[in-house]
């Protein structure tokens, strides 16, 4: 099936993008087009016109900055993140995620910040940004705003930016300890996946900080609070401990869709196992 006639636009700044969207929405922005093209193709979708951002500059740049924080411009490609010097040296886990997503097409053209706004829940990339307390950067014809990585999905296919916004960076700070990502998938999306962060104090033997989410099990990855809360404050020689004991409680509180990807009961059950692997990995047992 093609999709319904369009206007196709191709402008080279992020202004003259915006004005041409409009300030009702009524354009849709276009990139690697690997989920809005194919759902156009099925009329799930129809705009009025597509406005190609590929041609403006400063957007598929990554960078640390002043402030000691990661910013990856929305445009990146996930092949273009997974071999990045910057990225590989930092953040290891968000490399090895980026070269594993979906398919080698997908991977080669499809955007991080596409994949972020389609806010498809059996997705990799807004479990791993949620745990790296990052914030979305989105510009529109009224100014720039910061949404946390966390509250960025609202529903499912939903999410905070208006339809005349465009995501144009991410941003997050430098982890400064371990940081773990796991997924089990059916096909190519992932059905549970977890990611873990943490950071050791006293010559690495207490937990500072912690911070665990659990994605694709509802519309937005969801905090394992409580074992956050657990692990805080002890050694790492406690940690498996720790979670054993604050794990079934915070496992039950979430919430879960049942659908073709596996019951509730079984997401839980993965989510658990994922986040022992996690575990695994952050203490050295794991896999690299």
């Amino acid at each position: 099936m093609l999709p319904l006639p369009f206007e196709y636009t191709r402008l080279p700044t992020i202004d003259e993008a915006l004005a041409a969207v409009g300030e009702d929405g009524e354009g849709m922005f276009y990139s690697g087009g690997t989920e809005l093209l194919l759902a156009m193709k099925m009329r799930v979708i129809h705009t009025e016109r597509l406005v190609d951002i590929k041609g403006i500059a400063g957007l598929d740049g990554i960078m640390l900055n002043d402030a000691d924080e990661i910013e990856i411009g929305a445009r990146c490609t996930h092949n273009r993140i997974a071999g990045d010097a910057l990225i590989q040296e930092h953040v290891p886990a968000l490399s090895a995620l980026c070269a594993d997503v979906a398919n080698i097409r997908v991977r080669s053209v499809g955007t991080i910040g596409g994949n972020l706004c389609f806010g498809e829940p059996h997705a990799d990339p807004p479990t791993m940004l949620a745990v790296l307390d990052a914030r979305l950067v989105l510009q529109g014809l009224g100014g720039i705003r910061s949404v946390p990585a966390d509250e960025f999905i609202q529903g499912e296919l939903e999410t905070v930016r208006a339809p005349n916004e465009l995501l144009t960076t991410i941003v997050f700070p430098r982890p400064s300890g371990s940081v773990t990502y796991r997924r089990f998938k059916h096909g190519e999306r992932p059905s549970v996946n977890v990611a873990m962060a943490w950071s050791l104090a006293e010559r690495n033997t207490i937990i500072a900080s912690a911070r665990i989410r659990v994605g694709a099990l509802s519309f937005r990855p969801q905090a394992l609070t409580a074992v956050e809360d657990a692990l805080r404050g002890r050694s790492i020689v406690e940690a498996r401990c720790a979670v054993a004991e604050a794990l079934p409680a915070a496992l039950d509180a979430l919430d879960v869709n049942a659908d073709r990807h596996g019951g509730a009961d079984y997401k839980r059950h993965l989510a658990g196992v994922l986040l022992q692997r996690n575990l695994d990995d952050a203490l050295g047992g794991g896999r690299s």
